[in-house]
């Protein structure tokens, strides 16, 4: 079974509560650096705080794959996403409350993320970011590409108010 590779990162403006999501995604056959900067794609997420950028951004990226028979390995520096398969069966017996009974903050979130990812078959690799150079494998590499892409579109959007 041939593979997706998804990268995925957020900058978020915690003034602004606003932030900007960024993903690439490549077939495992496609592991080269022409052109890709070009094929990442950006979007700018309203009331959000970090942790939920994140999660949108992921969210994002899974609703634009079409039904697929591949294998979807998706590489974040999110510990709440690489945390979340394992967190179903207890959110789910919550009903996405917490102890005090009060609905999660990303309730419906996490709803969407268990939604999408029963109709992909997705792995979940933790990269982590910001790595010296010398440190990077290749992986690394296309992480810096999409965590440049988010940074430079919150920066250009600082700049433009």
């Amino acid at each position: 079974m041939s593979k997706l590779i998804l990268f995925t990162d957020g900058s978020w403006n915690a003034q602004k509560k606003n932030g900007y999501g960024a993903y690439l995604m490549v077939g495992e056959h496609e592991l080269s650096f022409d052109s890709f900067g070009t094929r990442i794609k950006v979007k700018r997420f309203e009331n959000s705080s970090s942790t939920k950028l994140e999660l949108q951004t992921l969210i994002w990226a899974l609703a634009e794959i079409q039904k697929t028979d591949q294998k979807i390995v998706v590489y974040t520096d999110s510990q709440n996403i690489i945390g979340l398969p394992a967190r179903r069966s207890r959110l789910e017996l919550n009903d996405y409350r917490s102890r005090k009974n009060e609905l999660l903050n990303n309730h419906a979130l996490y709803r969407e993320f268990y939604r999408l990812t029963d109709l992909l078959d997705c792995e979940w690799i933790k990269v982590h970011g910001h790595l010296s150079s010398n440190k990077k494998d290749d992986f690394d590499r296309f992480f810096t590409l999409v965590d440049r892409a988010s940074r430079k579109a919150l920066k250009e959007d600082s700049q433009s108010l």
